[in-house]
């Protein structure tokens, strides 16, 4: 990683560092894919993720507040951290994200985002640990960043470092239905955005800095860690480890799915767009102009709650290189697509269970899907989390 002291004014001149062994895209079809269970015995996993230290662990989120490690595709029993004694978990809330250093193999240090409460309120809190002699150190969190939420859904929780070195972190708009604080359209508030900051320098009495190239940092009033706004609930987003490209599905409210690339300073249309339509519990005859939209959007005739995934990347299956993977926690399903050029120029239904979006009596069985969450080993292959059975898959070839 670049040190400190240039990262900020480097950031301005050099491209994005993205990984040079990425796979490259071979066609537009789309292969079909199987899952390989992993291991199980998790406990409502939330996230997917790695170290990027050379050891080939996974790492899975539990969403009452544990991390556990996946280690040559064995559980251990051992958690990596256990801070359930400060997490609220429950519903939409609870530990769900976790992102490591860039640096994490030589400093230790890796970051959370958990809600947490105190004197009646909830907050989000995104906080730095520390792995010491080996072992991650639950006393030693460092509070970066506390943001009061006013209702117990929209979350948000994703947390990534960009091919850039600064840490991305997606805040939902605070909750209820139709944003009724009007979050998402608004500057000066953490919610309804992804966030932007420098946790490799600390000046003055914050625990992090803003990168000077941030969109909003010169605007009056406005909050300048925020990256993009105008989101819902960015439940998941990911990096293209080839491009750099940010992927975030935002979860939608009666109608709309919508999947996004995510630009510095874009307006993303939340609450007065849902997708490429005008939220109908707000103004169904509003105004468009001045809004991006989504790359790809579905209706809630396919699935009502995106889980974002990622491009793949790996090396174990070429034909779905550049191939985006995500699913829908409700319908079950799993779709492929392929962006090029500013449009999708393929799309594919990967795995759908029969009983799609029915509410037959077996569908909250642990032998369901309800995909809630999508990750990425070191190598680049894809895994996904099952919710209720607590099982990890792996995407391979059918």
């Amino acid at each position: 990683m670049i040190k400190p002291i240039f990262a900020s004014l480097l950031a301005l001149l050099l491209p994005l560092t993205v990984q040079a062994n990425s796979c490259d895209a071979l066609g537009e079809a789309i292969p079909d894919i199987k899952l390989v269970k992993v291991v199980e015995g998790l406990d409502s996993p939330v996230t997917i993720t790695h170290a990027n230290d050379g050891s080939g662990r996974l790492f899975v989120v539990e969403q009452e507040g544990r991390i556990r490690e996946i280690n040559n595709d064995q559980l251990v029993k051992q958690p990596f951290l256990d801070i359930h004694d400060r997490v609220v978990d429950g519903g939409e809330r609870g530990l769900l994200g976790l992102a490591f250093h860039p640096n994490f193999k030589a400093n230790g240090q890796f970051y959370v985002n958990y809600t947490t409460e105190l004197n009646d309120q909830l907050y989000t809190v995104v906080s730095e640990f520390q792995v010491i002699t080996g072992l991650a150190k639950p006393g030693s969190e460092r509070i970066l960043l506390t943001v009061s939420q006013p209702w117990g859904n929209h979350n948000g929780g994703q947390l990534a470092f960009g091919p850039d070195g600064y840490l991305y972190i997606a805040m939902g708009d605070g909750g209820a239905g139709d944003d009724p604080h009007n979050n998402g359209q608004k500057l000066d508030t953490l919610l309804g955005s992804i966030l932007r900051i420098d946790v490799d320098r600390q000046p003055g009495k914050n625990e992090y800095a803003i990168p000077i190239d941030n969109p909003f940092i010169t605007t009056t009033n406005a909050r300048p860690e925020i990256w993009a706004y105008g989101l819902r609930n960015p439940w998941r987003f990911s990096f293209d480890r080839k491009n750099g490209d940010l992927y975030a599905a935002d979860v939608g409210q009666d109608e709309v799915e919508e999947i996004n690339i995510i630009n510095k300073g874009l307006n993303y249309g939340w609450r007065v767009m849902e997708g490429p339509i005008c939220t109908p519990g707000v103004d169904p005859n509003c105004d468009k102009h001045g809004y991006t939209y989504p790359i790809y959007s579905y209706d809630h005739e396919i699935g009502a709650s995106i889980t974002g995934g990622y491009v793949y990347r790996g090396q174990q299956f070429p034909e779905l290189c550049g191939v985006y993977i995500y699913g829908d926690f409700v319908s079950q399903a799993i779709w492929g697509l392929r962006y090029k050029d500013g449009e999708v120029v393929a799309q594919k239904t990967l795995f759908e269970p029969q009983s799609l979006l029915s509410l037959a009596i077996d569908y909250f069985d642990d032998d369901g899907l309800l995909i809630s969450t999508f990750g990425e080993d070191e190598a680049g292959e894809i895994y996904v989390a099952a919710y209720q059975s607590g099982r990890i898959y792996r995407i391979s070839k059918k």
